[in-house]
């Protein structure tokens, strides 16, 4: 039986690989703003960065990546907004796309462990209260 954490963890690591690939072949080969691509392609770059972490369930990763990442919703919501190819703005639109399933993935990956964090914190803070009194 697949667990749902499971399911939220292979979405996560599944739509950052197909975000860094989507960048990619955005701004390589599919419609690049220069022909023969653009410099634009070094965006993709950054996403390396968190992607052994969010391999490796790194909770802390976890976290700061689902904040980084939109950064790239927003470039995908201006550049589906202001770019005039139709094939650029399908590009954006998909970026989008895989940046909301990312950011969805890596919450309800950790909602258990932030229910978790809250409850230790109850729980110590209860325990701090009583040797107080």
């Amino acid at each position: 039986m697949v667990t749902s954490d499971r399911i939220f963890h292979g979405g996560a690591i599944a739509s950052l690989v197909l975000l860094i690939a989507w960048l990619i072949a955005w701004e390589m080969v599919i419609a690049p703003l220069h022909p023969g691509g653009s410099l634009l392609v070094a965006k993709a770059l950054p996403l390396l960065i968190p992607l052994r972490g969010v391999v490796r369930r790194d909770i802390y990763t976890l976290q700061w990546s689902a904040m980084v990442i939109l950064l790239y919703f927003i470039e995908g919501v201006v550049r589906a907004w202001s770019d005039t190819a139709p094939l650029s703005r399908m590009m954006a639109y998909g970026e989008i796309a895989l940046v909301c399933v990312f950011f969805a993935c890596a919450l309800l990956y950790l909602r258990p462990y932030k229910k978790a964090a809250k409850r230790i914190a109850k729980e110590l803070l209860d325990k701090v209260k009583v040797s107080h009194d």
